[in-house]
């Protein structure tokens, strides 16, 4: 039986005022879903406007070329 189902079996045994509070509570948890994947999306936003600012200017910048071997740490 798929989830859905089983919930709204559940639901359906409850008296009305407490289905409305089932209700209210399903709602909350689709705006709280919303508000996070905004702030994801603003976070997400600033970060790349961060590493685009840090990097600015730096792809016309000349500087030493580094092989593989010089990127290992020595110990």
């Amino acid at each position: 039986m798929p989830l859905a189902e089983k919930i709204q079996q559940y639901i359906q045994k409850l008296p009305e005022a407490e289905q409305a509070d089932v209700l209210v509570y399903v709602k909350s948890l689709s705006v709280k879903k919303k508000k996070k994947r905004k702030s994801d999306i603003v976070e997400e936003s600033w970060g790349d406007f961060s590493l685009t600012s840090a990097m600015r200017g730096m792809e016309d910048e000349e500087g030493p070329e580094y092989s593989a071997a010089d990127l290992k740490e020595t110990f």
